[in-house]
């Protein structure tokens, strides 16, 4: 008995071994997740608060960069800055993909492991040479959205955008408009960041076109600012209005009837999940077959209880 407990104690001994070397390779290892937000877009709380738990739970340093007025050139240079201190990981979002495909392709090539969050497409992820790809499609987004819109009798739209020279981004009204089978026309308002900007837009477009059905804004950054001008206009609870994101003040109008839906992408997932697959493919050589979608999923007053405890924080 004592010989078959030495034995089993060696054998259990020798199988830790491995994995407890590989996991010491991978402490201290030190990824970048770069998005393309701008400081002012509160959204991004959520994939700060995201890679924070990740780095914590697999023991590696993740730090958030990105171009503080969301200039997507600005965002290309923080890659390329990025890639020449030599990390073990760059986690980026995708959202032009003409102007990021070369620093991402050039960081690929110099070693560095990419996966892309957010936005651009699997597709895309693919051609730049990243691992995978872990988010919502936009496009299919805006599809399911314009699809449950036109169950509801909508018509016609406007849909603000607030990050119009974000190619991805606008891929949601696109989508939007398909869903309700109508041309996407001058529906699409090039809305702008500024929180009173966005909301005197919203009021001129209403005014100017006072049989719109519809408004689909694109996250906290237009929605909020929306939320305004329609308790200003009188038309708040009035209008059908869906939103894509969450944040406080749109979980706040869903449960008060003036949203009728958010579509959540999931961003906690989107930050996490890159850093976790990231450190467990430097470990173990493991990587999932597919790319992730985290999205989307409608979020409607009936189903409020967590999401409202945890709304821009990890929802």
């Amino acid at each position: 008995m004592k010989k078959l407990l030495k034995k089993l104690g060696v054998a259990l001994a020798l199988a830790a071994t491995p994995m407890m070397v590989a996991t010491a390779s991978a402490e201290g290892e030190q990824y970048v997740l770069v998005s393309h937000a701008p400081d002012s877009d509160t959204w991004w709380n959520v994939i700060k608060n995201g890679i924070a738990l990740a780095g914590e739970q697999m023991g590696v340093e993740v730090e958030y960069r990105n171009p503080p007025t969301g200039d997507i050139a600005d965002m290309a240079r923080i890659i390329e800055q990025a890639t020449a201190a030599g990390p073990n990981g760059i986690i980026t979002t995708l959202a032009d993909f003409d102007v990021l495909q070369g620093p991402i392709k050039d960081a690929v090539a110099s070693g560095i492991d990419v996966i892309i969050m957010n936005t651009g497409t699997p597709e895309q992820a693919r051609e730049v040479g990243a691992l995978m790809y872990v988010g919502q499609p936009e496009y299919d987004a805006g599809l399911a959205a314009g699809q449950r819109a036109k169950a509801d009798g909508v018509t016609s739209f406007l849909c603000v955008n607030h990050a119009i020279q974000q190619p991805t981004v606008g891929e949601r009204c696109r989508g939007f408009a398909d869903g309700l089978e109508v041309d996407l026309g001058d529906s699409m308002l090039d809305s702008g960041t500024d929180p009173s900007e966005v909301k005197n837009k919203v009021l001129a477009y209403l005014s100017a076109n006072p049989d719109t059905d519809a408004i689909l804004t694109l996250g906290p950054v237009s929605a909020d600012p929306t939320i305004q001008a329609l308790e200003e206009n009188g038309m708040a609870g009035e209008i059908y209005f869906g939103t894509f994101d969450l944040g406080d003040e749109i979980v706040k109008a869903i449960k008060s009837g003036v949203i009728n839906w958010g579509i959540d992408q999931q961003p906690f997932l989107q930050a996490y999940l890159p850093v976790v697959v990231m450190s467990n493919y430097h470990r173990y050589g493991v990587l999932p077959g597919n790319n992730i979608n985290s999205g989307p999923g409608f979020v409607t007053a009936d189903a409020l209880e967590l999401v409202e405890q945890h709304a821009g924080e990890y929802r």
